[in-house]
């Protein structure tokens, strides 16, 4: 059994690199709907049965062009992190803030001011995918189209080769399948690829 993880289609703030999380809740711009539609017809998503979404509309509405035939399930924990004062804000916008600046500074790893903060953001898209695997039984052909953010909480915990959340970074539309199994009792994703 594969699991296939897909980030949503380009929003507009997508095209313009702004900070868009769980609080900004964007739909598909038209070239990331039609850059979807285009890959679907080429053949580059492998078929599924049952799709777990996050519940914002920029993943809906990606489950839906991809996907139409398919059962959604929403997933509440798969909401994207919550970037508090960064949101809807691009670098540029944010040079001159000293907050922005720290958090540049911690590599990251700081919390988001008056958002989240990595290690619980991480957390939670931990929690969320445990409890969903204890409380599903899962079709051979599963899909999740969810946030760039969930997929590399989730890659960089899971994944037994071990990378790095930056590591598991991809583009709109693009993402990655995985094997899932377990080791010493714990669920982990093995075979991990790029799809494209």
């Amino acid at each position: 059994m594969d699991w296939i993880w897909i980030r949503h289609g380009m929003t507009e703030g997508n095209r313009e690199k702004r900070y868009i999380g769980g609080r900004t809740d964007e739909e598909l711009c038209k070239a990331g709907r039609q850059a979807l539609e285009e890959k679907r017809s080429g053949g580059f998503y492998p078929p599924a049965d049952r799709v777990y979404v996050s519940p914002m509309k920029r993943c809906l509405e990606t489950a839906e062009i991809l996907y139409p035939e398919a059962e959604k399930r929403i997933v509440e924990g798969f909401r994207e992190c919550d970037f508090g004062l960064f949101e809807r804000k691009n670098a540029k916008e944010l040079a001159f803030l000293p907050e922005y600046q720290s958090w540049l500074d911690s590599g990251g790893a700081a919390p988001f001011p008056k958002g989240e903060s990595p290690e619980g953001f991480k957390r939670r898209c931990k929690e969320a995918l445990l409890l969903l695997s204890r409380k599903e039984k899962m079709p051979e052909k599963t899909a999740f189209v969810v946030h760039g953010g969930i997929i590399m909480a989730l890659f960089s915990q899971f994944d037994e080769a071990v990378g790095g959340f930056y590591d598991y970074y991809t583009d709109n539309g693009a993402g990655y399948a995985c094997s899932p199994g377990l080791k010493d009792g714990r669920l982990v994703f093995r075979n991990c690829r790029k799809l494209f």
